[in-house]
């Protein structure tokens, strides 16, 4: 298919909508309680949707979307899935924050469709970057801007001669860089470090750059001390995902500090871990170069202790 012909369509409506409810309290309370964030502007008598809420305002729930696609729109993706790009895979998102949500803010927000890249080769296959944004208004303000990046691609045909025996599967590598290196220098010495605010002494993890509390950039680090309890879990089933082997366990840990991560719970079965269960601190190597840190759950009758143990 010619290019231009999916060029054509770029700067044309792609949906437009009215959120489902106006901004309100609950949904800002629950938000934050799911992502542990106790700022003072969320509370009070005039508390303040956090920024990063944006496009949850705009979205329907399970009964449907909150909007409706324009006919360009479905023109654009039947004419990709006419070319093959029958598959969709989503790549990132861009957000722009202009302007403060605060309870009672009626939401709409409108849809265009940005660029569609020319024909690109993945290792998914090859297909189309289609770019959409979105502006999204508080009481016909705008309020923020939300691009959303997906790739609609022609998925690889599979081999029909048998494959080269594959190596052995390795976890996925961290991404370190100059804002979590600190956290990773600690695991390979065996310590758990997590950060503390050097203004307001609030206690934080995952690292970040800056204070979620006061805003400030000063912190030191500190080592916590390994125990904890199973504050939520899942177990993987499905889908298998190559060097993990289910069922294994996924947990939310809090920590004795107070502050929560996500880690391997190991040292039971899948099926016997209970929120509130005990658990420590254990450094495992998980392949030749890459150690991790996993947390040991521990029967009510159990004793225990948080240590840096080996595995």
């Amino acid at each position: 298919m010619p290019y231009e012909r999916l060029k054509a369509y770029e700067g044309r409506p792609a949906v437009s909508g009215r959120g489902p409810d106006p901004v309100n309290i609950p949904m800002i309370r629950h938000w934050c309680e799911a992502m542990g964030h106790t700022g003072p502007d969320r509370a009070g008598t005039d508390p303040v949707a956090p920024a990063t809420m944006l496009q949850a305002w705009t979205l329907g729930g399970l009964s449907g979307g909150a909007g409706e696609r324009s006919r360009a729109y479905e023109e654009l993706l039947g004419l990709l899935e006419g070319a093959g790009c029958t598959a969709v895979v989503a790549t990132d998102c861009e957000q722009e924050y202009l302007r403060p949500l605060r309870p009672g803010d009626v939401i709409t927000f409108e849809e265009v469709i940005e660029s569609v890249s020319p024909r690109k080769t993945t290792a998914l296959g090859t297909g189309h970057f289609l770019t959409t944004r979105t502006e999204i208004r508080a009481d016909g303000e705008l309020a923020g801007i939300h691009r959303f990046r997906v790739l609609r691609y022609a998925p690889r045909p599979r081999p029909t001669a048998p494959p080269a025996p594959a190596p052995a599967p390795r976890r996925p590598r961290p991404v370190i860089n100059r804002d979590n290196a600190g956290f990773w220098d600690g695991v390979a010495a065996h310590r758990l470090l997590i950060q503390r605010c050097g203004d307001c002494g609030k206690l934080r993890f995952p690292w970040l750059p800056g204070c979620g509390d006061c805003g400030s950039a000063r912190w030191s680090a500190v080592e916590a001390s390994g125990a904890g309890t199973v504050f939520s879990y899942v177990v993987m089933h499905h889908p298998p995902f190559p060097a993990f082997e289910p069922p294994y366990a996924v947990g939310l840990i809090e920590l004795a500090e107070g502050v929560r991560m996500i880690s391997n719970v190991i040292g039971v079965e899948p099926e016997r871990i209970r929120i509130g269960m005990p658990v420590s601190l254990e450094f495992v190597r998980v392949d030749e170069d890459l150690e991790l840190p996993f947390f040991r759950a521990h029967e009510p009758h159990e004793p225990h202790e948080a240590s840096g143990a080996r595995s």
